[in-house]
């Protein structure tokens, strides 16, 4: 599938469980409750010792819309398929045959029982795959809502519909048993009660009616105040103890012997109690909800109800900004709608922490606990900024929230919220003009850890530091901008700050500004959406309200790069660690990679949905992004850190591929041959751009570069004394050096009787002069040229040095040497290797070419073809040094 040709995708992190209830298994060979939870198109395997994840399914084809497990396998329902699971992650049977969404399932025995939401129900023999039975209700009068086995029931199954009706079946002769009067409303979920014949209905009015089967009479009549009864679940500890959740996160703790509410567990979860289960024989009660949790609570409170014991969660709501922290790129800060501040770790979940939710007072919030509604909640972190430099000695996170003001200060070390609330004075209230609404709309913490930067809507840029919250310094006089500040930012030494605001100016200041006017002002095309820095190389990333990103660099204080490419609203960017590229995420719902020393495209892809924050690992080993209405964060792999990718400028233009976000795990269900990517094709660059242009060889300069002066080298290099010969040397030795490059012409005529061979002519030429000599019939020089570039300096000088008829050769093979030369002159190839070869060629031949005519008439075409390719080179290089010299003059 084509994509990115730089980022494949990785895994997500931060899922933990969705609407589909939790599953509890227990494994008798790790004499351990396994719990299990669904995170869209897979599940997770918990242990519940230290609620570590132990497995992670394969993909399936789309989002499971059904679970259920027993001692054996685990169950899922994806569409209109079921699969079987064996430790988690096995795939160990698949049943097709529902025409429709399957959405119900129950393992009974050696079968499985599922319902579509065509209320045709099929039952599986599990080992076999075949179906067993089938029974089919009218949706209109039937529509199955939930089922159940009552115990001591052989056979017997309990099926409920959304109008309040019950149904008992024997599943093995296919026939009703009996029908059970309607309550009024529908049946949102049934669950066997200790006591037998006693089964428990949840409503969707709020009503929970503990009913006897057997005699068909109603024993006990709840109604919980937050209406729809979402889960039912019974403590089997010696304590007769009903909890029951609520789509609004509550959980009511019923005590069946005093018919009255024992406890209650308000906003347990931020959403729906989808699954509960009481572990048997255990005073434990486990939780899951669409809000991203799973939860452990335990009963051992003094009026009997449940404390939380372990948690594992995610945010509640989408991420909105994601930022690694630290040098080795394990940990990822994520701020989200739902107003925390999270750590997630790269390696392990076990490492995923929570720095709590944001509190306008955090010490009274923490001894309220779990209100309804915490009044001291604060508004939701829109962007924040982090340090490592001074993490184990003060706050070193600072946060900026939706609509205030007012700046909040975490804590890494100690993983929670400080207690520092930065506000100039000028913004208090009783400083506050009431018509006048305030917002931080930008925010930057120094490298050092020691103060942080603020700007505002008002156009005002505060200082303030990070140890005591005391303010420090402003920039400008009043104020540093006329509009909204969209980004600030600081050198890694503290010596300028740099801001930019909705009135398209970037203005530079000194650190320690003492209400002095900026030290420059760029004046931007249009208004400044947001900054991005980065340290090590002084470059800013600014990106523009037209979907266009400028690169600054910090020193010169001028624009350096400009991309443009992007259609819609620029979300985010980042540099990778080198500063090569740009990262840019956009509203288009696409990612682009820029190449900042080209100022080109190099990749881009995109998504289904937009995304709205991305960081870079600072090993650049992965990049993190987040995604409009997804609550997980997915991590890249940098494909170019483990295999040779080659990348070319390409139009943001072109057709996008469209790529699916990454998984828990990219193995999908489907077996079958997996089709291998295909690699493009390693770049290789034309031997000649154009041919208006000047292509040189490519050669190593000790190639060429010192033929001229080969014998003079030669004589530096000679050794002092003679070489001594061997003092007792064989007499079989050779002695003479052997000939393989110079070949005699033995074909001779004698006359007849005389023993005198005289040869035909004494032109003695090397293989290279024979392949030169041979060109004439069609002055194809290539060959030509090609042999010459495997000599080496002095095999060069020998070779052009033995044209000569002194050396061997003739006229005709230096007029052929020649028109070599003019074919390399006039093909623009080789340019200095043919300047190489000329210079070589005149001064060891001069006498020779002044004395024959026909070399010497052949002179004029060399110096004609030598003077066009030296204008036109030389044009080029003027234009160059007369734009360089006017950008260093600006």
């Amino acid at each position: 599938m084509p994509g990115s040709k730089i980022f494949i995708p990785s895994r997500s992190l931060g899922y933990v469980s969705n609407h589909i209830p939790l599953q509890v298994r227990y494994i008798k060979s790790r004499q351990e409750n396994l719990i299990i939870t669904c995170v869209g198109k897979s599940f997770h395997t918990y242990g519940i010792t230290h609620f570590g994840l132990l497995s992670v399914s394969r993909l399936h084809s789309g989002d499971i819309t059904c679970m259920t497990a027993d001692a054996y396998h685990v169950y899922t329902a994806c569409d209109n398929v079921i699969y079987a699971w064996r430790r988690g992650a096995e795939l160990q049977h698949t049943y097709r045959g529902h025409a429709k969404e399957v959405h119900l399932m129950l393992p009974f025995g050696a079968h499985l029982i599922s319902v579509d939401k065509g209320s045709k129900v099929k039952i599986w023999d599990i080992k076999n795959e075949a179906v067993y039975g089938e029974l089919t209700f009218s949706t209109d009068n039937f529509q199955i809502s939930a089922l159940l086995h009552p115990s001591t029931y052989i056979n017997k199954i309990l099926f409920a519909s959304d109008n309040g009706e019950m149904q008992l079946w024997n599943i093995n002769t296919l026939k009703l048993i009996y029908p059970f009067k309607s309550w009024g409303a529908a049946v949102t979920c049934l669950e066997q009660a200790p006591a037998i014949d006693v089964v428990a209905v949840g409503l969707s009015t709020g009503r929970i009616v503990l009913h006897n089967l057997k005699f068909d009479e109603t024993i006990l009549e709840f109604t919980q105040d937050w209406g729809l009864v979402t889960s039912i679940s019974f403590r089997s500890d010696g304590h007769t103890i009903m909890a029951t959740g609520s789509v609004c996160g509550h959980i009511v703790f019923w005590d069946l012997e005093e018919r009255k509410v024992s406890s209650q567990l308000l906003s347990a979860h931020d959403g729906a109690v989808t699954g509960m289960v009481c572990l048997p024989n255990e005073p434990l009660i486990l939780t899951s909800s669409p809000d991203n949790t799973l939860k452990l609570w335990i009963f051992d409170m003094t009026d009997g109800g449940a404390r939380l014991l372990r948690i594992r969660e995610g945010h509640a709501a989408a991420p909105s900004s994601i930022r690694f922290h630290g040098a080795n790129g394990h940990n990822i800060l994520s701020c989200a709608d739902d107003s925390t501040l999270r750590i997630f770790n790269t390696q392990t979940e076990q490492f995923n922490k929570s720095l709590g939710k944001a509190s306008y007072n955090r010490k009274i919030s923490k001894k309220r606990g779990r209100a309804v509604q915490d009044p001291l909640k604060m508004p939701p972190i829109t962007q924040f900024t982090s340090e490592t430099t001074r993490e184990k000695e003060w706050d070193n996170i600072a946060a900026i929230h939706s609509g205030l003001a007012m700046v909040t200060t975490w804590s890494y070390d100690k993983v929670r919220m400080g207690e520092l609330k930065l506000l100039p004075e000028r913004f208090q209230k009783k400083n506050l003009d009431v018509n006048l609404e305030v917002v931080a709309t930008s925010i930057c913490l120094t490298h050092c850890g020691n103060f942080v930067v603020v700007g505002y809507s008002t156009g005002h840029v505060d200082r303030f530091n990070m140890q005591s919250g005391i303010w420090r310094d402003s920039y400008g006089n009043p104020k540093a901008h006329d509009g909204y500040v969209r980004g600030v930012a600081t050198d890694g030494l503290n010596q300028i700050v740099i801001t930019g605001s909705s009135d398209s100016l970037i203005k530079f200041w000194r650190f320690k500004n003492k209400g002095t006017d900026p030290l420059t002002i760029l004046t931007l095309e249009e208004p400044v959406s947001f900054f991005r820095s980065h340290q090590e190389s002084s470059m800013l990333a600014v990106a523009l309200e037209d979907f266009s990103i400028n690169i600054i660099d910090h020193d010169t204080r001028r624009i350096v790069r400009k991309f443009i490419g992007h259609i819609g609203q620029l979300t985010d960017a980042t540099f990778s660690p080198d500063s090569r590229w740009l990262v840019t995420s956009s509203m288009d719902c696409t990612i682009r990679t820029w190449d900042i020393p080209s100022g080109q495209l190099v990749d881009q892809f995109m998504f289904d949905t937009a995304c709205v924050s991305l960081n870079m690992s600072p090993t650049g080993e992965a990049l993190a992004s987040a995604h409009v209405g997804h609550l997980g964060i997915f991590l890249w792999t940098n494909k170019t850190l483990y295999a040779k990718i080659t990348l070319r400028a390409i139009s943001p233009t072109d057709e996008l591929p469209l790529v699916t976000l990454p998984e828990c795990r990219q193995e999908a269900i489907e077996e079958g041959e997996v089709k291998e990517e295909e690699e493009d094709d390693e770049f290789i660059s034309p031997e000649q751009i154009s041919g208006d242009l000047i292509t040189l060889s490519g050669l190593s300069t000790s190639r060429w570069q010192n033929l001229i002066d080969i014998d003079i080298i030669k004589r530096r290099n000679k050794p002092k004394e003679p070489p001594k010969a061997p003092k007792a040397a064989p007499f079989f030795l050779p002695t003479v050096s052997s000939l393989n490059n110079i070949q005699f012409d033995v074909k001779a005529e004698s006359s007849e009787g005389s023993k005198l061979i005289t040869p035909l002519s004494f032109v003695n030429l090397s293989e290279f002069g024979k392949l030169l000599d041979s060109s004439r019939q069609n002055d194809d020089f290539q060959a030509v040229i090609d042999k010459l570039k495997t000599f080496g300096p002095s095999m060069t000088d020998f070779e052009i040095k033995s044209l000569s008829p002194e050396g061997g050769g003739s006229v005709e093979v230096m007029l052929q040497f020649l028109k070599c030369l003019e074919f390399i002159l006039k093909s623009n190839k080789d340019l200095e290797l043919g300047e190489a070869y000329m210079s070589v060629f005149l001064k060891a031949h001069g006498s020779v070419i002044a004395q024959e005519k026909v070399l010497r008439d052949y002179l004029p075409n060399i110096r004609s073809c030598q003077s066009v390719a030296w204008e036109r080179l030389q044009a080029k290089l003027f234009y160059c040094t007369c734009v360089t010299q006017n950008l260093k003059t600006m």
